[in-house]
């Protein structure tokens, strides 16, 4: 996929677009800022039909913010280790202020989730929690949680068995 653009939400979050073949769906991953630095390289790397929105976000405001907006056909969730699902979480409300000077509220209760995973595959893994994929989950959207060194194949294996995805 090639890197379209770059710029910055209302919520001081770093976006970015990757446009693949003409076709296909779109997709949106999301990554906090330290886990972020390798994923543009790795959805460069994926060949496919469709478009990626990538998020690097902190918080969960603007991560339900940009699925709004997005409503993409599934949601990949950069994390320090890949996870098949979770319990739900409670997050404590806060006034976050971002560097341009606005503000925005976060915290909330989301649901348990259960990751995308290809017809007859199971995951051997424990799960765990991830807030991101819980608010996710809460919009009724399918949710992956990977690492950011897998992203590209954990996309690849998605789109495979999506129609019209590769």
């Amino acid at each position: 996929m090639k890197h379209t653009r770059t710029w910055t939400d209302v919520y001081g979050s770093a976006c970015a677009s990757f446009e693949g073949r003409p076709g296909g769906h779109t997709w949106l991953v999301a990554a906090p800022p330290e886990l972020a630095h390798a994923v543009p390289a790795a959805l460069e790397g994926v060949d496919a039909k469709g478009s990626v929105e990538l998020l690097v976000h902190d918080g969960l405001t603007p991560l339900l913010g940009r699925l709004r907006e997005v409503q993409p056909r599934g949601v990949l969730i950069v994390a320090p280790k890949a996870l098949p699902s979770g319990p739900a979480v409670t997050l404590a409300a806060r006034q976050v202020t971002t560097e341009a000077g606005g503000s925005y509220s976060e915290g909330g209760d989301f649901p348990e989730w259960t990751g995308w995973a290809p017809q007859g595959k199971k995951s051997r893994a424990r799960g765990g929690e991830c807030a991101a994929a819980s608010a996710v989950a809460s919009l009724g959207l399918p949710v992956v949680v990977t690492t950011a060194a897998e992203v590209g194949t954990a996309l690849e294996a998605w789109l495979d068995a999506t129609p019209h995805g590769r």
